[in-house]
């Protein structure tokens, strides 16, 4: 019996992924397709996307973004959330499911914390893109490139 149940976990695959996967995607089992089919998109996130790649395609980042300040890394420590460069694909899906949710709620103060928390997210994104830099270069942690895909689906202006 025990013998029977360490062959099946042993073929499990915890790095399955779903059709609609891309290839940085290695480690989860989301896709874009299941987190913007779930969930409204807000405006604000839109907006944000919009911005993002507007600025990108005519700048191009020419200029070096600043990094976040104390305070910001403040606000994302009070939500558990870690800083870009140190998150992974699935926590970044997870968090943008839970920004979609605080940005549609009647609550004030989350639905405020939740535009600051992903103004903040495309501020890093920009330091990360401009820079080609991140401090981590381990393939787990590329929530910044799952972020910006995010940018690039809800955008009006695709690439």
């Amino acid at each position: 019996m025990p013998e029977d149940l360490i062959e099946k976990k042993s073929n499990f695959d915890l790095t399955s992924r779903s059709a609609f996967s891309r290839d940085e995607e290695v480690f989860t089992s989301r896709s874009y397709a299941a987190l913007l089919a779930k969930n409204i998109i807000p405006y604000f996130h839109r907006k944000m996307a919009d911005n993002y790649l507007i600025v990108k395609k005519i700048f191009k980042f020419q200029a070096v973004m600043p990094r976040i300040t104390n305070t910001e890394k403040a606000l994302l420590a009070k939500y558990d959330f870690n800083t870009l460069e140190f998150t992974t694909v699935k926590q970044m899906y997870e968090e943008l499911a839970l920004l979609q949710q605080w940005s549609l709620s009647s609550d004030e103060t989350l639905k405020k914390d939740s535009e600051t928390i992903l103004e903040i997210r495309t501020k890093e994104l920009k330091y990360i893109v401009a820079t080609s830099y991140a401090t981590i270069s381990n393939e787990i942690y590329k929530g910044y490139l799952a972020l910006e895909n995010y940018f690039v689906e809800i955008s009006k202006y695709c690439e």
